[in-house]
Order: structure tokens, then C-alpha cells, then sequence
């Protein structure tokens, strides 16, 4: 019971810093990993626990992988274009 409420917090603490920190691209990416490795944690653990098949890990670390590298490509072509990774500086209005 209390490595669930462990996970509970840790999981309402990284949903609280993705939802609060708007200022910086990077940290917002960061909690987003941060998220997605408590979820194959938490994935892995079930899966133990019902005898499954660990192939189904393997798929979604190719997509947590496919999200962490779009996450990075999109950081880079906003700091190419803006000059840094500050959400407020983007705007409809600066096209």
C-alpha cells in the first residue's frame, strides 16, 4: 500500500510540474519523460504481476522513444527560429 501511494505522489507531482511550468519548453519536455518512465515503471510492474508477455514493453519504449526525439526536434527548430526555448515568445501574430 505504500509503494502505491508513493507512485501517486510521484505521478500527481509530475502531472503538477507539466501543468503549472509554462515558461520553458525544456521543462515541459522534461516532465513529459519524467512521466513517461514512471508509466513503463508502472507498466513492468503489471505485467510482472500477471505473468504476461515483456514484448509489449519493448513497444512502448519505441513510442515513448518516438515521442522523447519528436519532443527534441520540435525544441530545436523552435530555438533555431525564435532564439530560445520560451513558450511566451511565441505568437499568431509573428508570422
Amino acid at each position: 500500500n505504500l509503494l502505491f501511494l508513493e507512485f501517486t505522489f510521484m505521478f500527481i507531482s509530475g502531472v503538477y510540474v507539466f501543468c503549472s511550468v509554462r515558461s520553458h519548453l525544456l521543462i515541459t519536455l522534461f516532465s513529459l519523460e519524467y512521466l513517461m518512465l514512471l508509466l513503463f515503471y508502472l507498466f513492468f510492474m503489471f505485467l510482472m504481476n500477471f505473468n504476461c508477455e515483456l514484448y509489449y514493453m519493448l513497444i512502448f519504449l519505441i513510442f515513448s522513444v518516438c515521442e522523447g526525439s519528436l519532443g527534441l526536434s520540435v525544441l530545436v527548430n523552435m530555438i533555431r527560429s525564435h532564439g530560445n526555448d520560451l513558450l511566451t515568445s511565441l505568437s499568431i501574430l509573428s508570422w
